[in-house]
């Protein structure tokens, strides 16, 4: 965090890093919607089993007992029970089933949304914090398509912001799992997850965990370990693969979905889009392509971005909607923005002129070229008081104004840029400042330096 909170988990900003948070969320708005995705927003609330079907991750969730205590006695059991949200895939899920007959599919949504969950916070874990997520559902079916689309889409828009350079790590569950399933291990879903902990334990105790855990021989774990060490920015992951020697058709359709997305990432993106198959997602829903997002030199905040295929989370009797998508981790990336000094706002406030008052009479005077001022798009305010002009400038100079305005009696006006002292006449009607003073500038540290 850029500075401590009064309360732990819950980040409030500064008006100056708030405009760093907006440049995040106004960048990732624009790239969502260049690519044709719909804005939609769900409610905070859902009922605990619809939350859970995401997997065992009860202790996260924000239970809310006063609205509970409202709901009929009935609606009480645990899986009614209420809480807030704790990402925005599984509210999502049950929006596409609940409105499906008033979309068009393929449908493309972006969220941009508060979730909360109960842990404990700590650097770039936050109890509420702000996600940022695109999807694409089908009805029926997905062209694999979407799932190479998205990596460049979520690529491009990591790369708008001011962050260092990054990495997207794409494996594929069926690759994964069938893998698995071709040395003999047939938890799959358990080995996922004993290899998800890769990042957090290491491969000696990976390698424990699937022995004692899983029943996997010494030989099983070092395969296992050995699929999940292949690292490559190209497709040549596809011979590393096969040189291991295992069969499985499930093992053959995942390397070739995944080299499609590779293919087209190092094409379109490269060096931001490679094949990590250590990447599993723990998550069971996930069905085929996953994705995780690092920032290179800072990979102890964990992923950034993070997401995959998903082909049964949301059903309506026999009706599916197999989906693919990513989650940015907003608070996240703007904490380590504002913590590391990545980039700044150039001042703390919209305003960019300060229309002063020569005397009380002044201010109506005042008010009527503020109004033309902002007709054209410029930010203002009006003194509150009449005060000696240096003190107006003053005010000006503390709030980050950049422009003060003047108007005399024989009906001249002038405005004054406080940080050069240049001070020239200038019609209400007519004056423009320069672009990058219009509204505050959020500039990366490095192109400052």
């Amino acid at each position: 965090m850029a500075r401590t909170a009064s309360l732990s988990g819950f980040p409030e900003w500064l008006p100056q890093e708030r405009l760093v948070e907006l440049h995040v969320l106004d960048t990732l708005r624009r790239t969502f919607e260049l690519h044709g995705f719909a804005s939609i927003e769900t409610r905070a609330v859902e009922t605990v089993g619809q939350l859970l079907r995401k997997g065992e991750i009860d202790k996260e969730v924000y239970g809310l007992s006063r609205l509970q205590d409202d709901e009929d006695s009935a609606s009480k059991d645990d899986a009614h029970a209420l809480a807030l949200h704790f990402d925005l895939t599984v509210p999502f899920a049950r929006y596409v089933v609940e409105n499906a007959g008033y979309l068009a599919f393929p449908f493309r949504r972006y969220q941009i949304q508060k979730v909360w969950r109960g842990e404990r916070p700590q650097e770039g874990r936050a109890r509420e914090f702000t996600q940022a997520d695109i999807d694409v559902v089908g009805d029926g079916e997905l062209p694999f398509r979407y799932d190479v689309e998205l990596a460049l889409v979520i690529a491009q828009a990591l790369s708008a912001l001011p962050i260092p350079p990054f990495r997207l790590r794409v494996n594929n569950r069926k690759l994964a799992e069938g893998f698995y399933r071709g040395i003999g291990l047939t938890d799959t879903a358990g080995v996922l997850r004993s290899i998800d902990k890769l990042d957090k334990i290491g491969p000696e105790k990976v390698a424990e965990l699937l022995q004692e855990e899983l029943g996997a021989t010494p030989e099983q774990a070092k395969a296992a370990l050995e699929l999940a060490s292949i690292r490559t920015e190209d497709t040549t992951f596809v011979d590393q693969v096969r040189a291991l020697g295992v069969q499985d058709e499930l093992l053959d359709e995942g390397v070739a979905e995944l080299e499609q997305v590779i293919s087209a990432a190092s094409a379109a993106a490269p060096g931001k889009v490679v094949a990590d198959l250590s990447i599993a997602r723990g998550l069971d829903y996930y069905t085929g392509t996953v994705y995780e997002t690092v920032l290179v030199g800072h990979e102890q905040l964990g992923s950034i971005c993070s997401g995959g295929r998903y082909d049964a989370l949301a059903t309506k009797g026999n009706r599916k909607f197999p989906g693919v998508g990513l989650s940015i981790g907003v608070t996240r990336l703007v904490s380590r923005i504002l913590s590391q000094e990545l980039a700044s706002a150039s001042r703390s406030v919209p305003t960019a002129v300060l229309v002063s008052l020569v005397d009380d009479d002044s201010w109506v005077a005042a008010q009527s070229v503020a109004s033309q001022l902002r007709g054209r798009g410029i930010p203002v305010e009006v003194a509150a008081k009449a005060e000696k002009f240096g003190k107006q400038i003053k005010y000006a100079d503390r709030r980050g104004i950049p422009f003060v305005w003047f108007s005399h009696a024989d009906g001249r006006h002038e405005v004054k840029d406080i940080r050069s002292g240049e001070q020239i006449e200038a019609d209400p009607a007519m004056w423009m400042p320069p672009a990058q003073d219009l509204v505050p500038q959020v500039t990366a540290a490095s192109a400052a330096d």
